[in-house]
């Protein structure tokens, strides 16, 4: 296996390996201890992340490809430099004859000063997880990167078409490690604390150069700079770059220059709702933003008797449920109201009461039935 740690050998670390493992890395987790990652990057620049990706080569095996990672042990060890400088090919077990498992791939470090196993190495290793109904990816040995979970299928080999790796059978679980004071690039960590206020981040999925407060990650404004000014960029460096363009905030996507917009904060529920009598609550769901505006949908299922429209779509107003405090409308206002069958009006009310008032021409409310009913409207 073409796996070269660095200062982990007893002796002989040679001029190649000391060249190959120079990671120039470690995004601090504490004054001691470094994260855990995968250096990010890739021949072309198109990808966050290369580095250690893994690909299905047969039906029961996958190819591990070159890159260079962090490795913390406990925090007396240190972080272990890695590099593999050449394709590896890893060969999973056949598949359990009742039940899935999930196995971990993990790139390990063995050091024997500290894990008394004998053994000054680092390893591309399968930990086999345990055949169950429901199964769950075993721990992650100690000083160990967690790089990928397959799932293996009850009864997977080569003769019944092993493993999907292209079917949701493969799960990255790589993240990224950079240098002190470097912007990290986001890739499966974008929750993970920053280690001191003024730390940076580019979350690639929010759009987002992010700085860490000291309590949690926050959008990095245009006022304080780090934008590239009109006319300096015609092209972006990396992924994650920004400029101001004619009065405009410009992200580079990889690819071109993209117009950022800033996420919209939102809230969201689904409980709070209570059916009236002759209804049982089926779902409510109901988002609301920071300015105010709320969008919810209702759906109650019909318990008590069956309720006729006339031939003008009249019916006794029906109170259906009513919303929880806080996501009731400012004003009254009518909503649409349908069961795949029919369709009508309903009334909200600001005290949060949902009424059904017409029902299509004669149509029936039938025992059994769901009926949803949707609005959007501002709150109070």
């Amino acid at each position: 296996m073409p796996l070269r740690p660095g200062w982990l050998l007893p002796s002989g670390q040679t001029r190649q390996t000391t060249r190959l493992t120079h990671l120039g890395a470690g995004t601090p987790v504490d004054p001691l201890v470094s994260r855990s990652g995968i250096l990010p990057g890739s021949a072309d620049g198109t990808y966050r992340v290369s580095g250690l990706s893994m690909t299905g080569s047969g039906p029961m095996t996958a190819t591990v490809h070159a890159g260079r990672a962090l490795v913390q042990g406990r925090p007396e060890q240190g972080a272990y430099p890695v590099a593999l400088d050449g394709d590896t090919v890893l060969a999973f077990g056949d598949g359990d004859a009742l039940h899935p498992r999930i196995d971990l791939v993990v790139l390990r470090v063995y050091d024997d000063e500290f894990d008394s196993l004998t053994r000054h190495e680092a390893v591309l290793e399968i930990v086999v997880g345990q055949p169950k109904a429901t199964p769950v990816a075993p721990p992650a040995p100690p000083a160990s990167l967690p790089l990928f979970t397959v799932r293996v299928k009850a009864g997977a080999s080569a003769g019944t078409g092993g493993i999907a790796w292209t079917g949701g059978d493969l799960t990255d679980l790589r993240t990224t490690v950079t240098g002190v004071g470097g912007i990290l690039p986001v890739y499966n960590n974008a929750g993970v604390p920053g280690s001191y206020p003024g730390q940076y981040q580019d979350n690639d999925a929010a759009h987002q150069l992010q700085r860490w407060s000291g309590t949690g990650w926050v959008a990095y404004p245009k006022e304080i700079g780090g934008v590239a000014p009109q006319g300096a960029l015609s092209v972006g460096g990396y992924t994650g770059q920004y400029r101001e363009h004619n009065g405009v905030l410009q992200r580079w996507n990889g690819t071109s220059w993209a117009t950022y917009h800033p996420p919209v904060e939102a809230e969201t529920t689904t409980t709070g709702a209570v059916a009236l009598a002759g209804w049982a609550l089926v779902s409510y769901d109901a988002r609301r933003t920071r300015s105010g505006l709320c969008t919810m949908a209702v759906v109650v299922n019909r318990t008590g008797p069956q309720i006729d429209a006339n031939s003008a779509g009249n019916i006794t107003d029906e109170p259906l449920c009513t919303l929880p405090a806080g996501w009731r409308t400012a004003l009254s206002v009518d909503a649409v109201a349908a069961d795949g069958y029919g369709d009508g009006s309903a009334w909200i009310s600001t005290s949060g009461q949902v009424t059904l008032r017409t029902w299509v021409s004669n149509g029936a409310l039938v025992n059994g039935r769901n009926v949803r009913v949707s609005a959007t409207y501002i709150l109070p």
